[in-house]
């Protein structure tokens, strides 16, 4: 659908025998529409009964722009179709859990000032900062993730930006019906900073995240932390028909505000893919650690979106007191056009998770996928088996998925 376009004509007089040209001044409105259709199945060793979510998830607002201020509202509804599962707030936990509780809600609300070098975005708003490991939108879950928030972009100089945010308040992907450990929302002062330079060899990031977590009824403080650390991403052309991209990341996590537990852990990332003529290569190694101090925690991420990382099948959403070594390998082929599909891929990625203290094997995970694209709507299957050595039980995922967009 085309926006909307309106132009006034403004007209200044000044006095009785002057006035000013007209002036054209453009208004914009753009309309938001998007649709989700996901069917979910699980079966996970210890419950008698798999679980079977197909849900439906809508979005809808508008967008008005007037030269560099903008103003965006859309809201958002998550309704089950078969609901013969647990969504994590509602319902006795006899079937796995699939995170996707019915929900209506104000997605987005935000008013933006946007000019070559600076942006500046208050209200409701999605922040996704580099990968998502430590802040980003769960845009896998029907309800994602958002910040009440206020957030200045800066690039003073070419390949230099800052991104400071001030956030008092995380809305959750469980929606309005959140309670107990799963709260609608979660209050605090998290101040979220990222510093990064592009040269010659890829992106060089600085980063510091504060994240307060007040929660009382969640024991959320559990999980206030300050966290610096520094990543590189970037890749370059081997060939006419090869590249390398490649990211590492280190960082260190200490506690923060009223958390209980005095203590420190690191957090590596090492990771390469090759591409050539349309095949994918890729290895990494990821480490969130144990901690160096007395009390028995790791390195946690709350506000990442944690789904992108160490499996699918989601046993490592919170990381285990002795922490986890994940050790991946995966490839894929794509192509380009398949008859009326664009896009298309197929990806298979194994994962080896192990502690980072004791020397436990945990267990290890093969995550399937397909996508492709049919003019506006995506679609994709994907799959995840978990088995099990010394954490969590033998787990099956599947998921069918169509998401359309205007």
């Amino acid at each position: 659908m085309k926006n909307i376009i309106i132009s006034a004509a403004v007209l200044a007089v000044a006095g009785t025998a002057m006035s000013a040209p007209v002036r054209a001044q453009e208004f914009t409105l753009k309309p938001v529409a998007e649709a989700r259709l996901r069917y979910e199945q699980v079966d996970q060793d210890g419950l008698a009964k798999q679980a079977d979510a197909l849900t439906v998830r809508a979005r809808a607002g508008l967008v008005a722009t007037s030269g560099a201020l903008s103003a965006s509202v859309v809201g958002q509804g998550t309704l089950a179709v078969i609901d013969r599962y647990y969504d994590g707030v509602n319902g006795a936990a006899t079937r796995p859990i699939v995170a996707d509780p019915d929900n209506i809600a104000l997605y987005i609300a935000q008013l933006q000032y946007k000019t070559k070098a600076l942006t500046l975005t208050g209200g409701r708003q999605k922040i996704v900062l580099d990968d998502e490991r430590f802040v980003g939108n769960v845009a896998f879950r029907d309800n994602a993730q958002t910040f009440d928030a206020v957030r200045a972009e800066w690039a003073p100089a070419k390949g230099l930006k800052l991104d400071v945010s001030y956030a008092w308040s995380v809305r959750t992907i469980w929606g309005f019906q959140g309670k107990g450990a799963r709260q609608q929302a979660v209050s605090g002062d998290n101040i979220l900073a990222n510093l990064s330079y592009v040269t010659p060899v890829g992106t060089l990031t600085g980063f510091g995240y504060m994240v307060d977590q007040d929660e009382a009824a969640m024991q959320g403080f559990r999980m206030s932390s300050q966290t610096y650390g520094v990543r590189l991403a970037g890749g370059r052309p081997l060939s006419k028909v090869a590249k390398i991209s490649y990211q590492f990341s280190y960082a260190r996590q200490s506690d923060h505000h009223r958390n209980p537990n005095n203590y420190s852990a690191d957090y590596w990332l090492a990771d390469a893919t090759l591409d050539v003529r349309g095949w994918k290569l890729n290895a990494g190694y990821e480490v969130l650690g144990a901690s160096s101090g007395a009390a028995l925690t790791s390195f946690q991420t709350p506000l990442g979106t944690n789904f992108k990382f160490q499996g699918w099948a989601d046993k490592f959403l919170v990381t285990p007191a002795n922490g986890v070594r994940d050790l991946y390998v995966g490839g894929g082929y794509g192509w380009k056009q398949l008859g009326p599909m664009t896009g298309v891929a197929l990806a298979a990625t194994w994962h080896r998770f192990d502690s980072d203290r004791l020397n436990l094997h945990y267990g290890n995970e093969w995550n399937l996928i397909a996508s492709a694209k049919v003019k506006k709507t995506a679609l994709s299957v994907r799959y995840a088996h978990y088995d099990a050595k010394a954490m969590a039980t033998d787990t099956d995922k599947l998921w069918l998925q169509a998401d359309w967009a205007i």
